[in-house]
């Protein structure tokens, strides 16, 4: 296959853009969409002119010319699509969260080992960020040592008025550390090189939006790594719908990495009061401090993801740690949930 054809099915979350940019960048072909939503279909023939929209799904998964389907619709959804796709003969590539219940998982899970079809999530804070990528090929070339701790912080704006009502739904959107902190439980285990992680605590709350009771508005979790079977480098990760309106980014989205020989901080999208611009990598070590400039940094993701398509590789994402990232996410959020109950029982 020396060029891959894709289709969208659910645009419900602007995410789809960048999916659709990952693999039109890496020289794949938009074939069609599929939303049933006609203000949403009208704005993306807006954005992508000559795309045709499909009146039913099975259009793309019937299509033979197809390859890849590609979703960033309802979060609850995006399992079933899935798994539809799946069993026509596609390839796959969600948003995250990929699934919102860890029954989700197991279905989606099972889907894939039946049809041997790739599934991959678009954990974008990772791989739509050039800061990441490098500081992952620094820690590959032994720049910090072993990693022993990992602290991971993805605040974002919530735009409240401007969400659809999906959104604020519990059942829908999969709770926030099932959400947003599956980008940040994905590069825990990149970074560490872990093959699980044990939960160690895992809380959620709504703080300051009582209007919309099943938004949870901040979360974190604790993590420890397992590699080999043995506990490893720790994690601490936290999200949150907190950034304040006069930020000029929507989230100060930062990450730290302890290694044994030095540390790297990524402060991706803004160094507030700092250095103009985005992508920017801080490493210290015993030859001292240094600012990596890697907005220039080259994505491999989209790539990767085609080239896998080909040759029915994995050179994007491990399948494995595509579908560990949400199972550690789904479990923190069923321990943070129950957690919280408990604790109302009691007050």
């Amino acid at each position: 296959m020396s060029s891959v054809r894709f289709v969208a099915v659910g645009i419900n979350h602007d995410h789809i853009n960048g999916q659709i940019k990952a693999l039109t960048n890496a020289g794949a072909e938009l074939a069609g969409f599929y939303a049933e939503e006609d203000d949403l279909a009208a704005a993306f023939m807006g954005r992508y002119a000559g795309v045709p929209r499909l009146d039913d799904p099975r259009r793309a998964y019937d299509d033979k010319s197809v390859g890849l389907v590609i979703s960033a619709g309802i979060s609850a959804r995006r399992a079933g699509i899935a798994i539809d796709a799946m069993r026509a003969g596609k390839d796959v590539m969600l948003d995250k969260p990929g699934m919102t219940s860890l029954e989700q998982l197991a279905a989606v899970k099972a889907a894939q080992q039946e049809t041997g079809r790739i599934l991959s999530i678009m954990y974008s804070e990772h791989f739509e960020v050039g800061a990441t990528v490098k500081a992952g090929e620094l820690i590959a070339a032994g720049a910090i040592g072993e990693v022993v701790n990992i602290v991971g912080l993805g605040p974002h704006r919530l735009r409240k008025a401007e969400r659809p009502g999906w959104f604020f739904n519990r059942a829908e959107y999969g709770g926030i550390l099932c959400d947003i902190a599956s980008h940040q439980v994905e590069q825990f285990l990149f970074f560490t090189g872990a093959e699980d992680a044990d939960i160690l605590s895992a809380s959620v709350a709504n703080i300051a939006n009582p209007d919309k009771p099943e938004l949870q508005d901040v979360g974190d979790m604790h993590l420890r790594a397992l590699k080999g079977g043995k506990p490893g480098a720790s994690g601490y990760i936290r999200v949150d719908w907190m950034t304040p309106q006069g930020l000029p980014v929507w989230g100060d989205g930062r990450l730290t990495i302890i290694g044994t020989e030095g540390y790297i901080e990524l402060r991706k999208y803004i160094d507030i009061a700092g250095k103009p611009g985005t992508d920017h990598l801080f490493l210290a070590d015993a030859k001292g401090l240094q600012h990596i400039d890697a907005s220039k940094t080259p994505l491999p993701y989209g790539p990767q993801l085609l080239a896998d398509i080909r040759d029915r590789t994995e050179t994007a994402m491990p399948q494995w740690r595509c579908f560990k990232a949400m199972e550690i996410s789904l479990k923190a959020q069923a321990h943070a949930e129950a957690a919280a109950a408990t604790a109302r029982k009691v007050a």
